[in-house]
């Protein structure tokens, strides 16, 4: 483990008085929602609504703000996942600035698009975070710019850091604050911040898709940084991971009930929340730490979502091969207030009467009830089902 330290209070200070006027001071939102659902008030850090969509302009302006004339002559390269990208980009067109960025091939096309359009140029390299690190390292060796990490660096994470300074201000009374951990700049600016001006705060850090992929980009590293695992020993109370699963509900509620998008990485501190793994005792603050999410994502996890939580049901049944047998079907469904929203007919490649049509229906309820009772009526008319989702 390294055994530099990180950034100090009066570093981040400067970091704020460098971004004032930059960076946004973001909102806190008070969820009555998760506040009745866990038992303790909640108020939501919304770093979704920051500049570029994430928290990381903090830090990327704060380390591009201070490169030395020859440094700035030079440029600054990247490895990003999508939002430490957008940030740099920024940070470089506002300071006057050359900047490459290097991101995985599989990127979401809305931080590509958005990199580039701060004009950043973009290289696509590699499958992970990693990959790209590598390509960006050989980059700098080779031209001699500046490379602006997007963790292990006191410069950066005195910038995010900045967010502990805001919270200490806009949630004086907050018992716990919950952050995402990736590659641990945020966390780490954000501990270090708030143990030195709130040292009672209970501190929970949060992690997502240990192993293969996870709708959380934003926080999926092979090995997060040495030095900010270093101050996150010593700064968190407790470090919890979440799945998938939980991430998508927290990201469906987050929308629904609060009104605010945010990607996977930004739902998983509210994730940890809802799972019961925070602890602590009163107020508690969740960061939002972005909300730059693919909009195909979002529709596909607003489906997964929403099939957990019981409002899709996916079902398949047999129907009589006779006209007006369908609409039938339809019809008893109806009844039962359930909206249709696809049919697909198949009387090839699956095993049924000659008399008969295998039908597939996707159907919008209520909730898991509501499909539990349309399956027993189903049956009890004297429909086969096998329910598909």
């Amino acid at each position: 483990m390294k055994t530099e330290p990180g950034p100090t209070l009066a570093e981040i200070e400067e970091a704020q008085a460098r971004l004032r006027g930059v960076a946004k001071v973001t909102p806190i939102h008070y969820s009555e929602t998760l506040s009745r659902r866990t038992g303790r008030p909640v108020h939501l850090k919304a770093e979704n609504l920051q500049r570029t969509g994430s928290f990381k302009i903090r830090g990327a302006y704060n380390r591009i703000a201070t490169l030395s004339d020859e440094e700035r002559a030079a440029g600054v390269v990247a490895a990003s996942a999508g939002n430490h990208g957008q940030a740099v980009a920024w940070a470089a067109r506002e300071v006057g600035v050359d900047a490459t960025v290097y991101m995985p091939q599989d990127s979401p096309m809305a931080k590509v698009d958005a990199t580039r359009n701060y004009g950043a140029r973009v290289e696509l390299f590699g499958e992970m975070f990693d990959d790209c690190l590598t390509a960006a390292l050989e980059q700098v060796e080779e031209a001699g710019a500046t490379f602006v990490h997007p963790f292990e660096d006191t410069v950066v994470m005195a910038g995010q850091g900045t967010i502990g300074l805001e919270l200490a201000e806009q949630v004086p009374d907050a018992g716990t604050v919950v952050i995402p951990i990736g590659g641990g700049g945020l966390a780490a600016g954000i501990s270090l911040a708030l143990r030195a001006v709130r040292p009672d705060v209970r501190l929970v850090g949060v992690q997502a898709g240990k192993s293969g992929f996870t709708i959380a980009d934003g926080i999926y590293v092979k090995r997060p940084g040495e030095l900010t695992m270093s101050i996150l020993e010593q700064t968190l109370d407790d470090r919890v991971d979440v799945s998938d699963d939980e991430i998508s509900a927290a990201l469906i509620l987050l929308v629904e009930r609060t009104k605010l998008v945010v990607e996977g990485a930004g739902a998983a501190s509210v994730a940890a929340l809802l799972a019961g793994r925070v602890g602590g005792n009163g107020t508690v603050v969740p960061i939002l730490s972005g909300g730059n999410i693919d909009p195909t994502l979002l529709i596909a996890v607003m489906r997964h979502g929403l099939t957990l939580a019981g409002r899709y049901l996916v079902l398949r049944t047999r129907v009589p091969d006779r006209p007006g047998e369908l609409q039938k079907l339809l019809t008893l469904i109806a009844q039962q207030r359930v909206s249709v929203q696809s049919v697909e007919h198949h009387r090839e490649g699956v095993a049924i009467a000659v008399s008969e049509t295998a039908s597939e229906l996707t159907l919008l309820t209520r909730d898991e009830e509501h499909c539990q009772e349309l399956l027993s009526e189903m049956q009890r008319w004297g429909y086969p089902v096998e329910r598909l989702a």
